[in-house]
């Protein structure tokens, strides 16, 4: 038998009359002669032309959608419409069986609610596989991006003791019998007793701990799974999800947002570059998702004209409270559109509201900076105007925040008392305030959501599906 050659590379090549050995799934079996095969590798499928003749009666009747094959034969220019190539048969193998009555996966188009009812088997369909192959180069142009910058790849932990955001919804993790658990003098349960003698939790950030290996290596970044333990059944929420987040020293502000805009205009442009097929295969059938409603919720642009739009525009950058102001003038806010009125200074902008900023007001990705400290975390470095902090979110069309991140508080004193006024435990927190005790210097990093990026590259609208297995709230399958 011939080595096995992937059908996507088959099908990129002119190349006929050679001997190939393909493996993959049936996707149609048609007139008992031609059968469509599929192996991941594109959604493009190989037409195997077989004869009924001159095959074995059993192995002919166990050809059916779905099941897995093995065809050694002869790449030949194909006479039919629809494809170049097809494989002429010498031998076929059943490697694995499939009854197509019971088969969930069916020729017909199926809603995404169903199939994410059956998500162990909808990486077998047209868009999860155009999906998670975009979600795989997105990964790889991050690690390719930050390694030629010389970034240190950093694996920061998964159980923690620290909260990093001091949000609070974190998921627990112990090893004590929690029919019988231990407790203290107090009738508390006695976390010493547990395994890591404390009471841990999975990590909502690898940020901290990055800025430890910042503060030695000068540039580093995380990517690695969160979790949050946040009661939120919508389309935009995760209980388990990927974070990326660089940390570098030496970075003020402005250096934060630069590398920031360039590393997110890197990776779009590698899906571009190398996921062509699978990128206008989605913006078909998000123009067609977008023909079923009405014309005024319509997206002004295509999947990939929006991609090119990012790439092609300099992010506007503007502060907090240019921002309010605008948005407090808008038409919206003065007719009462809003569902969150904007009339004050120091509002928690939704995502309305970073919105209509991108899509109505600039028409460009925008970069809000210097927030109030009162709506940010306690690490954030503090202006001298006492009262904003230099933040920095970068808000994209169709999806608002996409990237938040800042610059670090590198005084000790002002961290500290920064943490004091929160309540946040300085004592436990001792080494994160060591890196401002020996050798403090300037430094910034920021955090970007995975599966908000592939969102936004796939023009999917429901982050679990892309995410290959989703956690929610009462959903942890497979």
């Amino acid at each position: 038998m011939s080595q096995r050659v992937k059908i996507k590379q088959i099908l990129l090549s002119d190349r006929t009359n050679y001997e190939v050995t393909v493996k993959g799934w049936v996707r149609t079996f048609r007139n008992n002669q031609f059968i469509a095969l599929n192996d991941g590798s594109t959604n493009n499928n190989l037409q195997v032309v077989v004869n009924e003749a001159e095959m074995d009666p059993a192995t002919f009747r166990r050809i059916t959608r779905g099941a897995a094959i093995a065809v050694t034969g002869e790449i030949i220019p194909s006479l039919g419409k629809g494809q170049k190539v097809e494989l002429k048969t010498a031998t076929l193998e059943i490697l694995g069986d499939c009854d197509a009555e019971v088969y969930p996966i069916q020729p017909q188009k199926q809603s995404l609610e169903f199939l994410r009812e059956i998500a162990h088997l909808r990486f077998r369909t047209n868009t999860f596989g155009a999906v998670f192959r975009i979600r795989h180069s997105l990964a790889f142009a991050v690690h390719q991006f930050f390694n030629s910058k010389g970034f240190v790849y950093l694996h920061t932990p998964i159980v923690t003791a620290s909260d990093a955001e001091g949000a609070g919804e974190m998921f627990r993790v112990t090893t004590l019998d929690m029919k019988n658990p231990p407790l203290n003098e107090k009738g508390e349960i006695d976390y010493k007793e547990d395994f890591f003698g404390r009471a841990t939790n999975l990590t909502v950030s690898g940020q901290l701990e990055g800025e430890l290996g910042a503060m030695a290596f000068g540039d580093i970044y995380t990517f690695g799974p969160t979790f949050r333990a946040e009661n939120s059944n919508t389309a935009r929420h995760l209980a388990e999800f990927w974070m990326i987040e660089p940390e570098m020293a030496f970075y003020e502000l402005k250096d934060n947002m630069d590398l920031a805009e360039e590393f997110i205009k890197y990776v779009i442009r590698y899906a571009l570059e190398n996921n062509r097929e699978d990128l206008e295969f989605l913006a078909t059938r998000l123009l067609d998702e977008e023909k079923q409603k009405p014309q005024a919720d319509r997206s002004p642009m295509g999947l990939i004209e929006k991609l090119e739009f990012v790439l092609n525009n300099e992010f506007v950058r503007i502060t907090y409270t240019e921002a309010i102001d605008i948005l407090k003038n808008s038409k919206p806010n003065k007719n009462k559109k809003f569902q969150f009125p904007v009339d004050e200074w120091g509002t928690d902008l939704q995502s309305e509201h970073e919105r209509y900023l991108v899509e109505k007001h600039f028409q460009k990705p925008v970069i809000l900076t210097d927030y109030p400290a009162a709506i940010k975390s306690f690490y954030m470095k503090q202006n001298d105007d006492g009262k904003t902090v230099r933040a920095m979110d970068i808000l994209f069309p169709g999806i608002g925040e996409i990237v938040g991140g800042s610059q670090r508080e590198e005084n000790y004193d002002k961290l500290v008392k920064r943490m004091e006024e929160l309540h946040i435990p300085v004592e436990e927190l001792y080494w994160y305030l060591d890196t401002r005790r020996f050798g403090t210097a300037p430094h910034a990093g920021f955090g970007l959501g995975f599966e908000r990026l592939v969102l936004f590259v796939t023009g999917m609208t429901n982050i679990r599906d892309v995410i290959p297995f989703p956690r929610t709230p009462k959903s942890a399958e497979f």
